[in-house]
């Protein structure tokens, strides 16, 4: 005997078996559970179709791009010029660097030798009329001296030597002749560069920026009507140059010398410009 149930074929079941089969009743599924399925299939599909919506809301505009409004506008027309200005003034302060140089065959000696001939001299330069305040040291040093050896043995200490330097400082420049001689006179063996200084550049080189600025505005108008334009707006500024002190070398000075004639001269202050113009 078969019997066809649910795609299966019963043969030779037992009759009491094959019947309590026909008589149950068919599998029922809870409506819960379908919703549930149904829900859990949505968010599925939701997952599934995610990455598509991201790139449909992704996908670039077809179309013209508005342009930005600079586009549309033509580049600006500018000029750059150089402008210099220069004021001449006379120096109203010097600065020499002056000092001594003894040796000894000791350092202590050298030392002491070097003491003495330097306090004179800073004695000297307040004799002169130097304010302390202007004289400073500005190098001290005590070093071997070494035999010059051609028998190739190792050099040997000979003495030692002392250098003492100091710079000074005045404002009274007719007076620079008369201090270099007392400082040789007082012992000073060891004269450095003479430097002649505005003391207070400031004023000075203001003025020589407005002479800058109205010679680059000079020369900027001339080239603008040349070329049948008009001078706009400034755009940019830019500052070069500036004051340098001026420095010389000291003179050759002799034992008792007499007063050294210096001219100081004119220092310039030179300020030079660039700079840009939109135009019209």
């Amino acid at each position: 005997m078969e019997v066809h149930r649910r795609g299966v074929v019963e043969r030779d079941l037992p009759r009491a078996r094959v019947e309590r089969e026909r008589a149950a009743p068919e599998a029922q599924v809870e409506p819960e559970r379908v919703e549930a399925v149904g829900l859990r299939e949505r968010d599925r599909l939701r997952v599934a179709l995610a990455p598509q919506q991201l790139l449909r809301q992704r996908r670039p505009v077809v179309g013209p791009v508005p342009l930005l409004a600079d586009e549309h506008e033509p580049p600006k027309r500018t000029i750059t010029i150089n402008g210099k200005g220069s004021v001449k003034a006379a120096p109203d302060k010097v600065s020499v660097s002056a000092g001594v140089e003894t040796q000894a065959p000791t350092a202590k000696d050298a030392l002491a030798r070097n003491t003495d001939a330097m306090t004179k001299v800073v004695a000297a330069l307040k004799d002169a009329g130097i304010d302390p305040k202007d004289i400073r040291t500005t190098n001290f040093s005590v070093s071997p001296r070494y035999e010059n050896r051609d028998d190739g043995k190792p050099a040997r200490i000979v003495g030692y030597s002392v250098m003492n330097s100091v710079f000074v400082t005045t404002h009274d420049i007719g007076k620079l002749g008369t201090i270099l001689d007392q400082l040789v006179t007082a012992g000073a063996n060891s004269i450095g560069g003479i430097s002649f200084d505005i003391d207070k550049p400031e004023e000075k080189q203001n003025e020589a920026r407005k002479a800058a600025m109205e010679d680059a505005i000079a020369k900027a108008k001339l080239y603008v009507a040349a070329a049948g334009a008009e001078l706009g707006p400034v755009m940019t500024i830019t500052e070069q140059g500036g004051y340098v002190p001026r420095s010389m070398s000291a003179p050759m000075m002799a034992e008792a010398a007499k007063p050294v004639p210096i001219e100081p001269g004119t220092d310039s202050v030179d300020i030079e410009v660039q700079v840009t113009w939109e135009l019209k």
